[in-house]
């Protein structure tokens, strides 16, 4: 074990620079559009941009890797990623934005599958849920320390996104330069058939798309909602912040529960104090205090954040082994399409009540989603404990899939 984790230090480094770049931008672009006066639509296509970006990057930059090899990838999509905080700075014209956001979530999905697939290959069945575990764990905890990074400088300026693309461009050194060797060209091709996961799980497809639709959302729009709670730009850092702390601390002990009942009990929990959280956001932010905010906001990230490795997990639960890499692509496309959908919609709702029609819009679709696993635990039974997936084995195959996807749609 310890030896393993040694060799794909410089790649688990490697994610963690790129991460923390990525963390910067997320919160540094919605809170800079709405200084310059963009609508709250126009902030939400930026996300619905990105996550669209994202999506078509997980499941066609495998033929870019494959065609090229992993290095020259990693090399050439980092050098992309860079360069778009530079010209997020030099010119703010919402158009623009929205193209570069999508290049943007391109990059950063090829660059994740590239690191994705290097760190399969070094893991073998054993360690392999050590190493994802270590992966996701920076994932959840490395963001908040680029959403800090937004009190170095004033967001009105050019040196946030100076440091942005700076960070970015460093996260190549130690993919790059590791001795590693780089994986085989040996995946295995895998169709996508929503059919056939929806007959597999209907309540893991439908949790994927609700975590995509309340979560995107955040992401793209959570700023916005802060500046209507007060203008102080570092308070929209710490709010982010709290909310990915929050999910990083209730992702395992909702996942191991989930090993011990069945999983959409756990869902359903979830989304019922997504639902409560995001309620009380919505009636009384404007007269909390700056603490109680936080912590509603870690409270909310919390339950919201883990329902996508849990719904991932329920459907292995009931895939077979060959369908384990379908089946999670498909989930991760119906994350992608809740993701891009999300910012869309809603900005029509926060333009009709104000920024707190962020979380009315998440406790919207938590009740959505309570409504239909209660539906699905009364129409079908749970499957035995013995035929269940072990929580940090489905975790690892949230991470991994895509790179397994070929172009067949």
């Amino acid at each position: 074990m310890k030896r393993t984790l040694i060799s794909v230090a410089p790649l688990l480094i490697g994610v963690a620079i790129l991460l923390t770049g990525q963390g910067l931008q997320g919160t540094l672009l919605p809170v800079r559009a709405n200084m310059e006066g963009f609508s709250t639509l126009a902030i939400g296509l930026m996300g619905a941009a990105y996550f669209f970006g994202f999506a078509l990057g997980r499941l066609r930059g495998t033929v870019l890797r494959r065609n090229v090899g992993h290095i020259r990838v990693f090399a050439a999509l980092t050098a992309a990623a860079s360069a778009a905080p530079l010209l997020h700075g030099l010119w703010q014209e919402p158009w623009l934005w929205w193209l570069l956001r999508f290049v943007t979530g391109y990059c950063f999905a090829v660059l994740y599958v590239v690191i994705e697939s290097w760190l399969n290959e070094q893991s073998t069945n054993e360690t392999r849920g050590a190493v994802f575990s270590a992966y996701t764990l920076i994932t959840l905890t490395v963001l908040a320390v680029g959403q800090q990074m937004l009190l170095l400088y004033d967001p009105g300026q050019m040196q946030l996104f100076a440091i942005a693309s700076a960070i970015v461009s460093l996260a190549a050194i130690p993919v790059v330069m590791s001795a590693a060797p780089t994986p085989a060209h040996t995946e295995t091709q895998v169709k996508l058939d929503l059919k056939r996961l929806m007959q597999i799980s209907p309540a893991g497809a439908m949790g994927c798309l609700a975590a995509g639709l309340a979560n995107g959302s955040f992401w793209a729009l959570a700023p916005v909602f802060v500046f209507g709670y007060s203008a102080n730009v570092s308070l929209a850092a710490w709010f982010m912040t709290a909310a990915v702390l929050g999910g990083a601390v209730g992702q395992w002990p909702l996942g191991l529960w989930s090993d011990r009942v069945d999983r959409r009990w756990v869902i359903a929990f979830a989304s019922l104090v997504g639902m409560v959280v995001g309620l009380l956001i919505f009636l009384f932010y404007q007269e909390v205090s700056t603490l109680n905010l936080m912590l509603l906001s870690a409270a909310w990230g919390a339950v919201a954040f883990p329902i996508y490795a849990v719904s991932v997990a329920n459907s292995n639960d009931h895939a077979g082994p060959k369908e384990y890499v379908m089946v999670s692509s498909g989930l991760l496309l119906m994350y992608g399409l809740g993701a891009i959908a999300g910012p869309f919609l809603a900005p029509m709702l926060m333009n009709l009540v104000g920024p707190g029609g962020l979380y009315l819009f998440g406790s919207g679709m938590h009740l959505v989603l309570l409504a239909y696993i209660l539906f699905r635990i009364i129409r079908r039974a749970r499957r035995s404990k013995e035929a269940s997936v072990p929580f940090s084995e489905s975790l690892a195959s949230t991470q991994t899939a895509s790179h397994y996807y070929e172009e067949e749609l």
